[in-house]
């Protein structure tokens, strides 16, 4: 008798985005179409738009973990303390072995590295006064590190750099550990604090893709919109419990949704910009996994950035997976109200969708003052949200650079 794949479930979330600090928050937000763009004061580039988030850090860390450690470490303790709470699982409770982090993260480590180089310019760069800190800070597996020292964990614990699909990737790699059984409770999802690093807005300017607007800072980030010229950079972070359905059952935890698909893939093609054939053959493979059907997804929960070509490249891909022929999938984007966060975008994204299970409410894509015609999708949900008759399953799309691409599909609970 063949042996049966553990089912996974999802019962623990925890968040900070720059519009909400838990996911109660973030959805209200997101319901009644409330974007948080921030102006920031970034190095050599003066002010410019950016998500910020205002969580607490002293909530949970005290002052010398976090004067120690990164901000990326401080939103990852934030975020899983959080989950865990949520999930009702206490934390002297947790088998520490049995427990796995795996935190997805764009890049890490530019932060702390520009920030030395500036402070010993003052002195003439004399490297006496480089902090000794530096290194810990700035290995790639620091956050997840962090979070190990901040909860005594002794599991498994890394960093998975997936470029903007690190959020989704840390939830797949999770399900994938679980149903290994390498561990019993996985802590995963995804972290950014890019805006405190002045080289990614550089980087996007030099390409001449970094968002603003002329009158409103709240519509810097407008994916779809014809006039859309770029990323918001953002910071933020969203961790979740993950446990096979058997050990969830028995503790009689709170359930929010199951895994039930994934795919990532490569481009192959270009350094930048996307591949639609291959974000679509991604798609088609996560559906393939799950057992459905494009006419079986309710959600689909886009990455575009609000760059001119991105959002078209990801148009024509489910465009060619979704076509017409599928009355019920509704279609989002999250971005237009925070930003881009990066390493913690796909996880952020899942999150913010995860409660239409319960309201049966598309949350709409805001900003969007004059659709172009070249993104414009049957089932697109714009500037309001959509009460709808059945949600049951999402699917989150979230690509990065270099080519790297990841679907993930989350169904309603069913015993």
């Amino acid at each position: 008798m063949p042996v049966q794949t553990p089912r996974i479930v999802i019962t623990g979330v925890g968040l900070t985005a720059p519009n909400g600090n838990s996911l109660a928050e973030f959805r209200a937000n997101l319901l009644a179409g409330v974007a948080r763009i921030s102006e920031i004061d970034v190095r050599y580039m003066g002010r410019l738009p950016a998500g910020v988030c205002s969580f607490d850090p002293l909530k949970y860390q005290k002052r010398k973990e976090v004067r120690v450690g990164t901000r990326a470490g401080s939103i990852g303790t934030y975020c899983a303390r959080e989950a865990l709470a949520d999930s009702g699982l206490a934390l002297a409770a947790l088998a520490q072995d049995r427990t796995g982090i795996f935190i997805g993260i764009t890049e890490h480590g530019n932060v702390e590295t520009e920030n030395e180089i500036f402070n010993i310019s003052k002195f003439n760069y004399d490297t006496k006064y480089w902090n000794h800190y530096h290194n810990p800070r700035t290995v790639a597996n620091n956050p997840a590190g962090e979070i190990t020292l901040h909860l005594g964990v002794t599991g498994p614990a890394y960093t998975l750099g997936a470029a903007c699909a690190a959020g989704n990737v840390g939830l797949i790699h999770a399900t994938q550990m679980l149903r290994l059984g390498e561990v019993d409770l996985a802590i995963c999802g995804g972290v950014s604090e890019s805006i405190h690093t002045f080289g990614i807005f550089a980087g996007f300017k030099s390409q001449n893709a970094l968002g603003s607007h002329p009158t409103d800072i709240n519509k810097s980030s407008r994916p779809f919109d014809r006039s859309r010229n770029g990323i918001v950079v953002s910071e933020g972070g969203c961790l979740y419990t993950l446990e096979r359905l058997d050990d969830a059952l028995a503790r009689g935890a709170k359930i929010y949704a199951e895994i039930s698909g994934y795919c990532v893939n490569s481009d192959a093609t270009d350094y930048v910009l996307p591949n639609p054939t291959r974000q679509a053959e991604c798609i088609r493979q996560s559906l393939v996994r799950a057992d459905l059907t494009p006419r079986d997804i309710h959600i689909v929960n886009t990455h575009a950035t609000a760059t001119p070509m991105g959002d078209i490249q990801e148009c024509e891909c489910i465009r060619a997976v979704f076509g017409e022929g599928c009355p019920d999938t509704y279609i989002n984007n999250t971005k237009s109200y925070i930003g881009h966060c990066m390493g913690a975008a796909g996880a952020l994204e899942l999150a913010g969708n995860l409660p239409s299970f319960s309201d049966l409410t598309v949350h709409p894509t805001i900003n969007v003052d004059d659709l172009d015609p070249q993104c414009a999708l049957p089932g697109l949900v714009l500037n309001h949200p959509k009460k709808v008759a059945r949600i049951d399953t999402i699917l989150n799309n979230s690509f990065g650079m270099l080519g790297i691409n990841s679907t993930l599909i989350v169904k309603r609970f069913a015993p």
